[in-house]
């Protein structure tokens, strides 16, 4: 089915997924592009497949055609691509044992850069405060690579569900560049909660003031600080070794 009027009642609805507001009222968003539609047909996530009415690109799903002018008008690109999916919002599943709580992030590409090394270095859940920038921000989505269809990610009110996970056992890691411990001399941990935090003021001081202990990254003296991103891929990393 080929459509060609952006007056077209589903493609109306479409382009209202560019709101946030939407997104979350119908619990789908939008994807770009052949890596994170295959992505997301992995996990079976897929409504619908939007195509350009001379893309090729097969799968069992769903699938619309719509003209070039329709796909600019639902595109979040500059440059749009051919390819696009309507997806709906994974579940939510048990938080496993390797939980990383993410307080405060603003940037969208930070965040997913955080969820992609979250993935590889196998945390369980990834939790995000409530002033955390949107998951489903398209750039957001972009700098996850997809992998944002591969870990469970929740959103919560960080400090009532730390006071939750100590009942539970876990042990609660914040990182602070002053009066924390090396990652390199961190004891190996079976279940914890690591609190990585915003990128101008870090992890807020109600929440260290819940933390077991702080980590920190030990690096030249005239760098004060790391990019939020790569400061998580690091700790991250260390821990996975342990």
């Amino acid at each position: 089915m080929l459509i060609t009027s952006l007056n077209n009642s589903h493609i109306k609805d479409l382009i209202k997924l560019k709101d946030k507001k939407y997104r979350d009222k119908n619990k789908k968003f939008l994807i770009e592009g052949e890596h994170l539609v295959l992505e997301a047909y992995k996990k079976g996530l897929i409504e619908e497949l939007i195509l350009d009415e001379d893309a090729l690109f097969p799968l069992d799903v769903k699938t619309i055609y719509v003209t070039k002018q329709i796909i600019r008008k639902i595109s979040s690109l500059d440059t749009p691509c051919n390819i696009l999916a309507l997806v709906r919002q994974p579940n939510e599943e048990k938080m496993g044992d390797k939980i990383l709580m993410v307080d405060g992030i603003q940037d969208p590409g930070n965040l997913g850069t955080i969820i992609r090394s979250a993935t590889a270095f196998d945390i369980d859940t990834v939790i995000l405060s409530s002033d955390c920038v949107d998951l489903y921000n398209p750039k957001t989505i972009r700098s996850t690579q997809g992998m944002l269809f591969h870990i469970n990610i929740l959103r919560r009110d960080l400090g009532s569900c730390i006071l939750k996970l100590k009942e539970e056992g876990y042990k609660i890691v914040g990182t602070k560049v002053t009066h924390g411990i090396d990652v390199k001399d961190a004891k190996i941990f079976n279940h914890f909660a690591l609190i990585v935090g915003s990128e101008g003021s870090g992890v807020k001081e109600n929440l260290l003031d819940l933390c077991d202990e702080n980590l920190y990254i030990k690096m030249n003296d005239a760098c004060e600080s790391l990019n939020v991103a790569v400061a998580s891929s690091i700790l991250m990393y260390e821990l996975y070794h342990k």
